[in-house]
C-alpha cells in the first residue's frame, strides 16, 4: 500500500489528481471483474440490500489515530496502556522523518489548504477501515472490493467531469495507462486485499498502526527511485516506528 507514494509523486507530472482516482478504480473493478461476475450476478440480492454500504465505503476510498478513536467511541474496542505507548512512539517516529529532525520546522510550520485536504483523506481512511470491519458483508473479499470500486469509481465520476473541464485535461499517453495500472494492481488490488485480510485477523485499530510504516517505506522508496539520501533521522525515526508497532501489538493478538 505504500506504494501509494511512488504513484503520487512519479504520476502526477502524467495523470491529473481526481483522473488518478478515477480511472484506478475503474480498472480495478475492470480487472476484477471478469473473476467476480458469476457470483456478483447469482448475489445481486445481496448487493441490493448492501449497496447504500458499498457506495459509502468506496466514497471513502488517515490516520490510525482516527482509526483507534472511532473504534473506541462508536465500537467501544479496547485501547490498553502498550497500545497508546505505541501509538505515541510511531507518532514522534513519523513526525521525526517528516521535519527531517530539525525542530525548527516543526516550530515554525504553517498551514495550507493541501493539509486540510490530508485531514479529510485521514478521516475517509478512518472511516473505511472501520466501517470495513464492523460492517459485515455475505460478500466474499474480491467480490465486495469489487463492487467497493465500482462505487468508488462512481462517486469520482462528477469529480473527474469536473476536473476535466474546468482544471485540466486528461492526456491518453503511454505514461497514464502505466501509472494508472500500477495503481491499480499494487496499492490498489494487492494492498487493499492483504489490509482486508490483516483486519479480520488483528482488528481494525491493531491494523491501522500499519500505516506509519508507510513513512519509512517512503523513504526507502525515494533512496532507490527519486535519489534522495538516507539519512540518521530516518534512521531514528524507523526505529521509534517499528518499536511502536511491536509496543501495539504486544498482548493485542489473540493466539490462534
Amino acid at each position: 500500500m505504500a506504494s501509494n507514494l511512488v504513484v503520487a509523486r512519479g504520476g502526477v507530472e502524467f495523470v491529473p489528481p481526481i483522473s488518478l482516482a478515477f480511472w484506478r478504480w475503474t480498472v480495478v473493478f475492470l480487472i476484477l471483474l471478469p473473476f467476480t461476475y458469476v457470483t456478483l450476478k447469482n448475489n445481486f440480492h445481496i448487493i441490493k440490500k448492501e449497496y447504500k454500504k458499498l457506495f459509502f465505503l468506496g466514497s471513502m476510498t488517515s490516520s490510525p489515530v482516527f482509526i483507534i478513536l472511532i473504534s473506541y467511541f462508536f465500537f467501544q474496542e479496547k485501547i490498553n496502556l502498550t497500545k497508546v505507548i505505541g501509538l505515541i512512539a510511531c507518532l514522534i517516529g513519523v513526525f521525526v522523518i517528516i521535519i527531517k529532525g530539525d525542530i525548527d520546522l516543526l516550530i515554525n510550520l504553517r498551514f495550507t489548504i493541501g493539509d486540510l485536504w490530508m485531514l479529510a483523506a485521514a478521516v475517509g481512511w478512518a472511516l473505511y477501515s472501520i466501517y470495513l470491519f464492523y460492517w459485515k458483508s455475505k460478500l466474499k473479499i474480491f467480490d465486495r472490493f469489487a463492487m467497493i470500486s465500482f462505487f468508488g469509481a462512481l462517486s469520482l465520476l462528477p469529480f473527474y467531469v469536473g476536473e476535466e473541464l474546468f482544471y485540466k485535461e486528461t492526456i491518453f499517453v503511454t505514461e497514464f495507462y502505466l501509472w494508472v495500472i500500477f495503481a491499480a494492481i499494487s496499492p490498489g488490488i494487492i494492498a487493499f486485499t492483504l489490509y482486508t485480510i490483516a483486519q479480520k485477523k488483528l482488528g481494525a485499530s491493531l491494523t491501522g498502526f500499519t500505516l506509519y510504516v508507510f513513512t519509512v517505506y517512503g523513504a526507502i522508496y525515494g533512496y532507490f527511485l527519486f535519489d534522495e539520501k538516507f539519512e540518521n533521522y530516518h534512521i531514528i525515526g524507523t526505529i521509534l516506528v517499528f518499536f511502536g508497532v511491536y509496543l501495539a501489538k504486544k498482548n493485542n493478538v489473540k493466539k490462534v
